[in-house]
């Protein structure tokens, strides 16, 4: 058997877990010249799981679709993430926000290649996902949001009778939320208070643009476990300690995200950028005190924004 065969076919299996007490309906989204994977769209009943296998050079983003009905007998739709389709499949269209997204550039399969991936909350929040790598080499790091965002949306953000939430920019649509207009750099765009709570509450998801430096994660030769609705980590510090790639600008990731510009939404740049890390103690929603914390940190982060 020709072993670099068989590297350059299979790049990693990526296998979804429902912890949810309801089913969730997983979306896939392949990236611009990367195949599509054995589906674009599929039920996924709580406490079960279901793995895919994909190619080196793969990209694309994983979402899951929550309050869907379709009944054979016509269109479908889903209450959140819905992708447009009609139908369980996807088939090509990717998620309306707000949207838990993970996104994963997989590695070429040569020597030292690595993947790249992320959660992101730049096109909003609709469903607690975890990111974890197994089997490789390198940082490996779990990522994603594991607080349920939903429960402490702002009001001014929440869609869905409070099943999602939208991120400022989406909802708001102006350049101090979007980080948009021509001069607006990672140096010069500032988070709003709305970007700052989702930081908060979730430090190693994307949240503003040009998060990279705090919430892009790189792995070589591992599989992938994309949990919705997962407990909280048996080792916390997995998601608090973990230190994010540092990227120079050469991720090949504008198939998906665009590399080295901000994150969009909607064809609108995504929300400014804060590089600290801000609450990065915190990972989870679970506890009193957590929940303390989210509502305190977004009173003082709304009044310091007038400030700004």
């Amino acid at each position: 058997m020709n072993f670099d065969i068989c590297i350059g076919t299979y790049g990693a299996t990526f296998t979804f877990v429902n912890k949810c007490d309801y089913t969730v309906w997983p979306g896939i989204l392949a990236g611009s010249g990367t195949p599509p994977l054995e589906t674009t769209g599929f039920e996924l009943p709580e406490q079960t799981s279901r793995s895919f296998q994909a190619p080196t050079g793969w990209s694309g983003r994983f979402w899951g679709r929550t309050g869907c009905k379709f009944n054979g007998t016509g269109p479908g739709s889903c209450s959140t993430a819905d992708c447009g389709s009609g139908q369980v499949e996807c088939n090509g269209a990717g998620a309306s926000p707000p949207a838990t997204l993970a996104e994963f550039t997989l590695g070429t399969g040569t020597q030292g290649s690595q993947d790249f991936y992320d959660v992101s909350l730049v096109d909003g929040y609709n469903v607690a996902m975890i990111v974890e790598a197994s089997g490789g080499s390198g940082l490996c790091a779990a990522t994603g949001c594991v607080t349920d965002l939903n429960r402490y949306c702002p009001d001014e953000l929440k869609v869905s009778n409070g099943d999602a939430c939208k991120s400022a920019c989406e909802a708001f649509g102006k350049p101090e939320y979007c980080c948009s207009g021509p001069n607006n750099t990672p140096a010069t765009c500032k988070p709003s208070a709305y970007a700052a709570l989702f930081k908060m509450a979730c430090p190693r998801a994307y949240s503003y643009a040009y998060d990279d430096l705090t919430s892009t994660f790189t792995c070589a030769g591992a599989d992938y476990t994309i949990t919705f609705c997962p407990s909280i980590p048996t080792s916390p510090t997995a998601l608090v300690n973990a230190t994010p790639t540092t990227t120079n600008g050469d991720r090949s990731r504008s198939s998906v995200t665009g590399a080295e510009q901000p994150r969009t939404m909607n064809g609108a740049p995504s929300p400014g950028t804060l590089r600290s890390g801000a609450g990065s103690g915190l990972i989870a929603g679970g506890s009193s005190d957590s929940h303390s914390a989210l509502r305190y940190f977004y009173n003082i982060a709304l009044s310091f924004i007038f400030f700004l």
